[in-house]
C-alpha cells in the first residue's frame, strides 16, 4: 500500500436488504474489481442474481459508479469518522435480449411504414 493511501471500510446492500462483502478495501480498488467480488460472493438462492459484471451497477450517493474508476477517483469519502462503514447499493440490471419474435415484428413495422408525400 503507497504512502497515503485510504482504507475505506464498505459493504453493499443489495435489493431485499441484505448486506454482502462487508469489508476493508484500498482507494486504489477499481470499481470493476468489487464488482467481481460481488458476482462470486453473491448469496445462493435469491431470485435476482447477477450472471456477470456488467449486469451489477453500484450506487453511492446518488452516482453510480463506473467500472474502470477506483474508489478515491469516484470520490468515496475516507475516514471522515472512525468506524465508519460506507453502505453502497447494488442494483442487479441484466441485460435485455430481443427474442426472434419481437425482431420479426420490428422488421415487418420497418417494411410497413410507406415513404410516400401527399401534395
Amino acid at each position: 500500500m503507497a504512502k497515503g493511501e485510504g482504507r475505506i471500510e464498505l459493504k453493499f446492500r443489495i435489493y431485499d436488504g441484505t448486506d454482502i462483502a462487508h469489508s476493508t478495501y484500498s482507494s486504489s480498488t477499481a470499481v470493476g474489481t468489487l464488482k467481481q467480488k460481488l458476482v462470486a460472493e453473491w448469496p445462493q438462492g435469491k431470485p435476482v442474481t447477477p450472471m456477470s459484471v456488467s449486469d451489477l451497477k453500484l450506487i453511492h450517493a446518488g452516482k453510480v459508479l463506473e467500472n474502470n474508476k477506483t474508489l478515491a477517483d469516484s470520490r468515496i469519502t475516507f475516514g471522515d469518522i472512525p468506524g465508519d462503514v460506507v453502505t453502497m447499493h447494488v442494483v442487479v440490471q441484466p441485460r435485455v435480449t430481443k427474442k426472434k419474435t419481437e425482431k420479426n415484428k420490428e422488421n415487418k413495422q420497418k417494411m410497413n411504414s410507406c415513404s410516400c408525400t401527399i401534395l
